[in-house]
């Protein structure tokens, strides 16, 4: 089985190398040659683009910033692809592309997943990650042995479509968590309680989460998780709203968290660390929480 993978960043990259180190034949296609240069030193081949990557490819696997990329890139190998190969998208997407997409990819004879992951870099890395899939199911089932090296929560949710709803649903309450977690570290720490205790206690209690356990150290050292960019976080908050409007779902607090990243992403630009979001509820409450005298923020 052949396989070309577009788009090597922080998830990527380290997915694409679990494909690699399963023993697939693959071909990598990234904007950045030193990424290329890091999965061909794996074992992998380059490719000059994403529609050379495409036309031998049984699978095609993308993993790309968000719709407007991924429209881009299927403009690009559709035409390229064989028919019958099937492109599985791992990335973040709303529904008006995956509709453009389907509709697309009929016209061509290719066969399409969306097939978006959670898990974060570390997960990535494992590969441990969830992969919420849309389509039809020997699509899917034609597509398992690659997806199972990169993932072992893998979950066919229904037609083409459904994998993008619920990345975007569960990755929304990951940003809605962090704001919720630095405010109860907040009140914590100006209620008297030293920071790293008031965090051992939020992931020892109800308050418990992924995002306590992981994004909560992050906060108290200050790297604000790197990881991950503010801009793409950003972005997933505006996936969500416009899917509510789609759907017809009232998120209220979902909107006020989304104009939190977004002015933070104005501030702090596109490529800072996701967690400076998290720097206007500091500086309301004069507080940075990584700050040894835990005041006069900035």
């Amino acid at each position: 089985m052949r396989i070309a993978f577009i788009g090597l960043g922080n998830m990527g990259g380290p997915i694409a190398r679990n494909v690699v180190t399963a023993g697939f034949d693959t071909v990598v296609c990234d904007l950045d040659p030193d990424k290329v240069a890091a999965l061909v030193a794996g074992g992998a081949v380059a490719a000059r683009g994403p529609a050379a990557a495409a036309a031998d490819a049984d699978i095609v696997l993308t993993s790309l910033p968000g719709p407007a990329q991924i429209r881009t890139v299927g403009d690009d190998i559709f035409p390229a692809m064989r028919q019958r190969a099937i492109w599985a998208d791992l990335s973040t997407n709303d529904l008006d592309c995956a509709h453009h997409l389907a509709t697309t990819a009929a016209r061509y004879g290719i066969d399409v997943l969306d097939a978006p992951v959670s898990g974060g870099a570390e997960g990535a890395e494992a590969g441990t990650l969830t992969v919420m899939v849309g389509g039809e199911r020997g699509v899917y089932e034609r597509c398992l042995p690659v997806l199972r090296a990169i993932g072992v929560n893998i979950d066919l949710l229904g037609p083409h479509g459904a994998g993008y709803v619920a990345k975007i649903a569960q990755v929304m309450l990951c940003y809605l968590n962090s704001v919720c977690l630095t405010e109860a570290l907040i009140l914590g720490v100006k209620g008297g309680v030293e920071p790293a205790k008031m965090l051992d206690i939020i992931r020892n209690s109800t308050g418990r989460s992924y995002v306590a356990d992981r994004y909560g150290p992050e906060l108290l050292n200050g790297g604000y998780d790197d990881t991950f960019d503010l801009g793409l976080a950003a972005k997933d908050l505006r996936l969500a709203l416009a899917l509510a409007d789609t759907v017809g779902a009232d998120l209220r607090f979902t909107a006020e968290v989304s104009d939190l990243y977004a002015l933070a992403e104005a501030e702090f630009g596109f490529d800072a660390p996701h967690l400076m979001a998290m720097r206007a509820i500091e500086r309301n409450n004069d507080l940075v929480l990584h700050r040894s005298d835990q005041h006069s923020s900035s």
